[in-house]
């Protein structure tokens, strides 16, 4: 294995510095060779448009491809430019994105556009150091952009290039800590491509993305098999290491459908939340999961629904957030003519308009497969 870190201190050591040097051209040209032949086809990558990589970029932060091309095609198609993109209504832009999920991530979008029209003169800026001052975009993003639209050498580092980098070299230093990223973003740089940064990042990403996977990797047909020291020492599973967080908070949602003739009782979330303006259906939230018979005491319940039957309609469903795991059941109030004391937020919308409504996830997938 490599010397990494020297001491106790754990710096980084000269003889790994020099190591990558030697090795950094074998390294980049190799990948780039790889990609050449095993790249994926994806729209975003015949074109060095930084607005449409910008597109491309946002959509697939924490989504899979396969997920994130129709919303890729619908948002290009949509808003082809970024004077569209800003002159949008923020809910025009939030309806388009539900079924994402991380809705912040639309919001910077509608942030970042506006910004780009106001600073920029409507022209999307490919350069590293103006990209990075954008809405919603960190390190990755800016390197990403600037990488692909004009060559700037900035190496991107996301989940596929840790992975890469940690099993090649054998590093055992948690990503997630700080120690760890200044190494990961060292190494990453050190190692790009001096002639085609831009082609060496989507090399790089695709190889951990197709190739170098977090399970069952293709360690038997890679190029870096015989210098991989992960795979020579038997610990591809093991890498790389990412410290845990902190737990994740548990609530429990109890959500309500009530029709009246051909319209839904919708309720719009605040502010200070998540899913903050976005359109659900009305809930009560619990601190413990409570059964039916429970629920039908609580006082939230009799002050609105006294008097319904309660049918539930699915078993418990858990949608997982950034250190927030939401398990809701949804009931469909019946025998209750009226809702009492409805909320302000609480609206009833025809059936044919629920479509025009931003949604979250967890409520855009219930009415979809549960609601005719």
């Amino acid at each position: 294995m490599l010397n990494l870190l020297g001491g106790n201190d754990r710096i980084f050591s000269l003889k790994f510095v020099k190591n990558v040097h030697i090795c950094s051209m074998s390294f980049s040209e190799k990948l780039i060779s790889w990609y050449t032949k095993n790249g994926r086809k994806l729209p975003w990558r015949n074109t060095n448009d930084p607005y449409v990589i910008w597109l491309s970029e946002i959509i697939l932060q924490q989504t899979r491809v396969e997920q994130g091309l129709p919303y890729f095609d619908s948002f290009v198609t949509k808003y082809p430019n970024v004077q569209r993109f800003a002159d949008a209504e923020e809910g025009d832009i939030l309806r388009l994105w539900q079924g994402l999920g991380y809705y912040s991530r639309a919001r910077n979008m509608h942030r970042a556009a506006k910004r780009v029209v106001a600073e920029f003169h409507g022209d999307f800026p490919t350069q590293y150091a103006d990209v990075i001052r954008l809405p919603g975009v960190g390190d990755y993003t800016a390197a990403a952009i600037s990488s692909f639209s004009v060559n700037e050498k900035q190496a991107v580092l996301d989940g596929n290039v840790f992975r890469v980098l940690a099993r090649y070299f054998g590093i055992d230093i948690p990503i997630n800590s700080g120690e760890g990223k200044k190494i990961f973003k060292s190494l990453a740089q050190e190692l790009i491509s001096h002639k085609n940064p831009g082609l060496y990042n989507h090399a790089i990403m695709d190889f951990g993305a197709t190739h170098c996977k977090p399970k069952l990797p293709l360690c038997e047909t890679c190029v870096f098999r015989l210098e991989c020291v992960a795979y020579k020492e038997n610990r591809v599973s093991e890498l790389p290491i990412k410290t845990k967080g902190k737990a994740s908070k548990s609530r429990f949602f109890h959500y309500f459908v009530h029709e009246k003739g051909e319209s839904l009782l919708m309720s719009k979330r605040g502010e200070g939340d998540v899913w903050s303006n976005l359109f659900e259906l009305p809930l009560i939230e619990t601190d413990v999961d409570v059964d039916l018979v429970e629920l039908m005491q609580l006082e939230d319940f009799i002050t609105h629904f006294e008097g319904a039957d309660l049918l539930p309609i699915n078993g418990q469903v858990k949608h997982i957030l950034s250190h927030q795991n939401i398990y809701a059941r949804f009931y469909r109030l019946e025998n209750l003519p009226e809702v009492k004391g409805k909320k302000e937020e609480w609206n009833y919308f025809l059936s044919e308009n629920l479509d025009k409504l931003a949604k979250h996830k967890l409520i855009f997938s219930f009415l979809n497969k549960y609601i005719s």
